[in-house]
């Protein structure tokens, strides 16, 4: 993965997995405007110094240590020095932490960057190869080692009682089943037998975000996956459920920070 870091912004992801994405990249100034997505994303400064926003502070990663922004926290991305910065990284959904964690309140690394050589280990153990997909088992047993690594990481905390865990996922299985149709919170209160505003708390306790967030997060990566596979903007746009072309451009941006029309020029 070999890559030129002379004034040319590049971003290479991969080969596609259905449990996460991890991707390469490199940014010689700024990178990502101020945005959130619902996945955990943690990663690791290869060189360079990675700023960046977050929780009302100016963070900075280096070569070391490990990068966790939590589901849903605003942050931002930009080089510290005139040099740029060069990084991997992984987002995974909160709902694979949580097979592991088994309704645990998810583990929050409270300044967005963690020094914990178990959490790093983790982490690198993710994102080495990055030029071949990881072996299902492999990955499966690295996802339990990080969620582990993130619990511990994190502290123990005192859980909030009564989450109800198993209706949350219920609501989750039929978001993931439903998405090409119009989603409502009563189709989701009927799907997990929970009443509104517990099921709300308990899907942001539980997933790091909102159920409605969730599902334009899921829509978006549907978008992804078929502009990548060829298919322009605008139509994806439409067969994920955006009203057009502007309205998915303004929900990616907000998710990830960056313009669809921008990411594919990175790939490219």
């Amino acid at each position: 993965m070999t890559r030129s870091i002379h004034n040319r912004d590049w971003l290479v992801r991969a080969p596609e997995s259905r449990k996460m994405e991890r991707i390469e990249a490199y940014f010689s100034g700024h990178g990502y405007t101020t945005h959130r997505h619902d996945t955990y994303a943690i990663g690791i400064t290869l060189s360079g110094v990675q700023s960046f926003n977050y929780r009302h502070s100016k963070r900075h990663s280096q070569p070391g240590g490990t990068v966790v922004l939590h589901p849903d926290e605003v942050h931002d991305g930009e080089a510290g020095t005139s040099e740029g910065f060069r990084y991997r990284m992984l987002y995974i959904e909160p709902s694979l932490i949580q097979q592991v964690l088994g309704g645990k309140p998810l583990p929050f690394i409270g300044g967005g960057l963690s020094n914990d050589p178990r959490l790093n280990i983790a982490t690198r153990r993710l994102l080495n190869g990055l030029d071949h997909p990881l072996d299902p088992l492999e990955e499966e047993d690295a996802i339990y080692d990080m969620a582990q690594a993130l619990d511990i990481a994190a502290g123990s905390r005192r859980g909030r009682r009564l989450i109800d865990y198993p209706a949350a996922e219920r609501a989750r299985l039929f978001i993931h089943d439903a998405l090409h149709q119009a989603i409502t919170l009563d189709d989701l209160v009927q799907a997990s037998g929970r009443d509104r505003w517990s099921l709300s708390r308990d899907f942001r306790a539980l997933y790091g975000t909102s159920p409605y967030r969730y599902i334009t997060q899921r829509r978006l990566n549907e978008a992804r996956r078929l502009v990548l596979h060829g298919m322009p903007l605008s139509e994806a746009a439409l067969a994920c459920g955006f009203f057009d072309q502007s309205h998915m451009t303004r929900l990616h941006t907000q998710a990830f920070g960056i313009s669809p029309a921008r990411w594919l020029k990175m790939l490219r």
